[in-house]
């Protein structure tokens, strides 16, 4: 049997979004920029995946850039907003349970003369409001806070912070990385104060090498790619058609009735964790609350006593069962992870955390085939603890 949780790293395309993509490169494949028909065939897609993509969050079709991934969209939200509004002010707030593609954006600010307040965050992964409104400053121009951890499953509170963020006197700009959350809950930017919202293809079963920028038609915002102009100058380069269309295709077969799927995956997730639970060897479900809709429906961060997470990890993975030991944009650099770090983990969870992640298509056999092979491993493994 092969089971694959590790759906926060990737996951498997939907057929219906490979033959539509299939369908554009082989068929529709002009430039959408191009005036003959084949262009106009290729802009018509586009069109009508921002129409599907701006109904998921109940925004305007001309508030959407598409990018090629999350990593690019948390860039033009962080760089192109700073450029933008740096007269007004240098102070810049984040958490230090972000994502390497927002913290690493910061650190480049703060060469370029950015001031950057990092807030901590409670046992549970999650930050305090209260945190965030001492941290204001008169010069401060912008929050970013992201929706889902990706490592742990911890929610922040998006919304109270929107509205806090909009009882200022002056204007702060909100960036959420929405990378993991999208697709797992109803993120509705305008009504959540959110001003800017950086989106991924590849973790709703679309495909890699796309993604979008949600920017509220009142953001100023400056261009960090040069070119043709495309998107209004917003973002240069010829648009991934295929990919577009395909993120599309996957928010609209994903999205469809979602609150039934949330409730199976949520049930599922309850189950799985209670199971974890009856092992001796488990230290602590990393992030982990009383109400299990208080976390993300997906994500699983359990340590293992003792137990080398690469270790734990390979052992399944002979077992045809796939999952990861953290962030898979890092995962391949062996660190010890500063969201752990954040919630005050000492080095036995460090070392020894594994992250299962599921998706709408993971079944109870999966989930049992993976606690009975945990329960052949975790005995063996546990002779060879970490000292």
């Amino acid at each position: 049997m092969e089971v694959y949780l590790d759906n926060s790293a990737t996951t498997r395309v939907y057929d219906e979004v490979a033959a539509l993509m299939s369908k554009i490169m082989l068929e529709d494949y002009g430039n959408p920029s191009s005036l003959h028909n084949m262009g106009v065939r290729a802009e018509k897609h586009i069109r009508e995946a921002s129409e599907i993509l701006a109904g998921t969050l109940r925004v305007k079709e001309k508030e959407l850039i598409y990018t090629s991934c999350g990593t690019e969209s948390d860039n033009i939200a962080l760089i192109g907003s700073y450029m933008a509004n740096k007269r007004a002010g240098r102070h810049m707030i984040s958490t230090k349970i972000e994502h390497p593609a927002v913290k690493e954006p910061l650190k480049i600010l703060k060469e370029a003369g950015a001031e950057v307040t990092l807030l901590d965050t409670d046992s549970h992964g999650c930050v305090s409001t209260g945190d965030l409104e001492k941290a204001i400053r008169k010069d401060t121009i912008l929050v970013s806070v992201m929706h889902t951890n990706n490592e742990t499953g911890a929610l922040q509170p998006i919304e109270e912070i929107g509205a806090l963020l909009k009882k200022q006197d002056h204007r702060i700009l909100f960036h959420v990385d929405a990378v993991q959350g999208y697709g797992k809950a109803h993120i509705y930017p305008k009504r959540m104060g959110i001003d800017l919202l950086s989106v991924s293809a590849h973790k709703i079963h679309g495909p890699k090498g796309v993604g979008l920028l949600y920017a509220d038609e009142s953001v100023k915002l400056k261009p960090v790619i040069f070119g043709g102009g495309q998107q209004k100058g917003m973002r240069s380069g010829t648009e991934n058609v295929p990919g577009i269309a395909g993120m599309a295709k996957a928010a609209e077969i994903i999205y469809g009735n979602i609150d039934a799927k949330l409730d199976k995956l949520y049930e599922l997730k309850s189950y799985f964790t209670g199971e974890l639970k009856g092992f001796k060897e488990l230290l602590s479900i990393n992030g982990e609350k009383e109400n299990v809709r208080e976390t993300a429906p997906h994500i699983i961060s359990a340590s293992f006593d003792g137990i080398r997470a690469e270790v734990l990890l390979h052992a399944l993975e002979e077992k045809g069962i796939y999952v990861s030991s953290g962030s898979a944009c890092s995962s391949n650099k062996p660190s010890l992870s500063e969201t752990l770090m954040a919630m005050g983990a000492g080095k036995d969870r460090l070392d020894s955390t594994i992250r299962f992640s599921m998706s709408f298509d993971t079944t109870k056999e999966e989930i049992d085939y993976t606690l009975s092979a945990l329960g052949e491993l975790l005995p063996l493994l546990s002779r060879y603890r970490i000292k």
